[in-house]
């Protein structure tokens, strides 16, 4: 339940939502926070005003316009609109989750009194969403025309209703104090000096009620709930479900509102179909949870494995070493740091990987509690109100646990090999002998869609204009690597690139456009040139070569992790790859001087 937490919380104050409201972007916020970032905007400037005169296209196209104004590309925040373009930038406020929130701008002082000066233009109501940063203009009803989200207020009624027995003391800064009363009209647990400090039994504090802890969360827990009500009909039940417009609507509003002439089916029949996709979404989500559990357990067992075969090959080095004489004494010492290298780049590529995973997995698990627990309400307005939202974030958070998610990002074998037959004379070149020929072909399994294979996976091509990525079918964290691709068509539009890439590189972008991918996408590449890839795990760089002849010293450095050979290409394109190469002279030559 413990995850679950993180989904309970506004992402403005930080705490649990206090009479949370829907925002039409199905994100919620409390009630009192969404009035403290509330900021009036001229009415023409409004989104309302904007889309209804075609000057914008959608609601983030004026949030854009927000953020320029607001703040420089060096800041991480965001904001809401803060009056005229002319107005001095409003200082931003950081809340306790890290979630920065601009106050109301102060009011501009009063223009000096003239007979011809025009009249202020009308204002309305704006906030920004905190989570997806839109822009969401507001009625004459203000916050009240946004629906009151009591699923979620019962959720979080049955979550603190399940914590430790031991209430603590809401206004303790930093260890919480037990209890030792609660006051029913603040609603506040009170530890006995924080008590006497803000809640003196003196002045109107005096009349206030203070009972025992316990009985003041059995009080709490007795409270009952309202009942769910249109939020244009304040006085009406919802009965019906809008298709259309996707949320609950009063027998009034079917009469004489906006919902008249559109599609409603029956509540109760609604809440039955939405659980049930939920549900159904669920189970997804829960399989994938499973794998990621079993996956930490796997990474958790690749540490000790590492370890294991680090102190097993430190051990068989140490006795190899003493065997010979003097001259490899010396160089003994050498090796072992390259050994200990090796041992905590792995661990550091899998440790970090299971921090990475654990996050996620903690993140997947709170939303999963937090969706079992809101298909338990029986309130099928409020239910409604937030199935949609809940069901697109388990698919999206479905889709982000896909292929190469669960797979390590580093072996647990040490693959080197200590070549002792040399002469002594010749024992100053003593190395780790960690050459491999690879043999591999284009991985069809992670290509995007648009890729046409063919030659047994050697030859690409594309059907689409636009740059299309795919990956060879095995990757390299170690040691020394070459291959070669072919031209075998190419029209000069618009240029194909080649490099290495992660296994989550974006599919459908020219290679190296976003931080998983290097590449290189220009410099005499034409019909019938070969390119060539030379990978260097040792060093940790990436060179590149074209018809021989090698492009600068070296294009890229400090490489660490898991690469896959990667191409990008459009339909003018073919190119074929070319495996268990030998490394080529001029790099031979260069390792050789070193």
């Amino acid at each position: 339940m413990e995850e679950m937490e993180e989904e309970l919380k506004c992402p403005v104050c930080g705490s649990f939502y206090r009479e949370p409201i829907i925002l039409p972007c199905s994100h919620n916020l409390c009630q009192a926070c969404a009035r403290n970032i509330l900021v009036q905007t001229p009415e023409a400037e409004s989104p309302q005003s904007r889309r209804a005169s075609g000057s914008a296209a959608s609601d983030y196209d004026y949030l854009d316009l927000d953020k320029m104004s607001l703040y420089s590309e060096a800041d991480s925040g965001y904001g809401s609109y803060g009056g005229f373009a002319s107005a001095p930038t409003t200082p931003c406020q950081k809340s306790p989750n890290g979630v920065r929130v601009f106050p109301p701008a102060a009011p501009l002082p009063p223009p000096p009194p003239s007979a011809l000066a025009p009249p202020p233009p009308p204002r309305s109501a704006c906030l920004t969403c905190p989570q997806c940063h839109r822009s969401l203009g507001l009625d004459e009803r203000g916050l009240r025309g946004f629906p009151r989200n009591r699923l979620l207020e019962a959720v979080i009624d049955r979550y603190q209703q399940g914590r430790a027995a031991a209430l603590r003391c809401q206004l303790c800064e930093k260890a919480p104090k037990e209890a030792a009363v609660m006051c029913e009209q603040c609603d506040v647990f009170y530890c006995e000096p924080c008590r006497l400090r803000c809640h003196p039994p003196r002045g109107p504090l005096a009349k206030h009620r203070l009972v025992p802890p316990a009985q003041g969360r059995v009080s709490r827990r007795l409270s009952p709930r309202k009942i769910s009500t249109c939020t244009d009909h304040e006085l009406e039940n919802h009965s019906m479900y809008c298709v259309q417009c996707k949320s609950p609507v009063c027998y009034q509003c079917l009469e004489e509102g906006k919902h008249s002439s559109h599609e409603v089916k029956a509540l109760g029949a609604m809440w039955k179909l939405h659980k049930s996709q939920l549900s159904q979404a669920l189970n997804g989500l829960s399989d994938r949870a499973k794998e990621a559990k079993e996956f930490l357990v796997q990474l958790r067992n690749m540490v000790q494995q590492i370890q294991e075969n680090s102190v097993e090959f430190e051990a068989c080095l140490v006795a190899q070493c003493d065997a010979l004489i003097d001259a490899l004494n010396r160089r003994k010492a050498q090796l072992l740091s390259r050994v200990n290298k090796e041992h905590e780049h792995k661990l550091k590529v899998v440790r970090d990987q299971i921090s990475h995973c654990t996050v996620k997995l903690r993140q997947t698990t709170g939303l999963m509690e937090y969706c079992l627990e809101v298909i338990k309400e029986n309130d099928p307005s409020g239910f409604l109100q937030i199935s949609d939202a809940l069901i697109r974030r388990v698919h999206l958070t479905e889709d982000q646990w896909g292929k190469g998610t669960l797979t390590p990002r580093m072996t647990t074998d040490f693959d080197l090999n200590l070549d002792n037959a040399p002469l002594l004379q010749s024992i100053h070149q003593l190395d780790f002998v960690q050459m491999k020929v690879a043999w591999f072909s284009f991985d069809p399994s992670s290509a995007h869609a648009d890729i046409i294979f063919s030659n047994d996976n050697l030859t690409v091509t594309c059907n689409s204009y636009d740059d299309r990525v795919v990956l060879g079918k095995t990757g390299f964290s170690k040691g020394l690597h070459y291959w070669e691709l072919s031209i075998d068509r190419y029209d000069n539009h618009p240029d194909p690139a080649f490099g290495v890439a992660r296994i989550d590189v974006l599919k459908d972008a020219m290679l190296g456009k976003d931080d998983k991918a290097w590449a290189i996408t220009e410099g005499g590449i034409t019909k019938g040139a070969t390119v060539g890839v030379l990978l260097d795990l040792t060093r940790r760089t990436l060179t590149f070569s074209i018809n021989e002849d090698q492009q600068g010293p070296v294009a890229f450095e400090n490489l660490e992790g898991l690469f896959f050979p990667a191409v990008s290409l459009n339909r003018n394109v073919q190119v074929t790859l070319h495996t268990g190469l030998p490394v080529p002279e001029f790099y031979a030559s260069r390792s050789a001087m070193q």
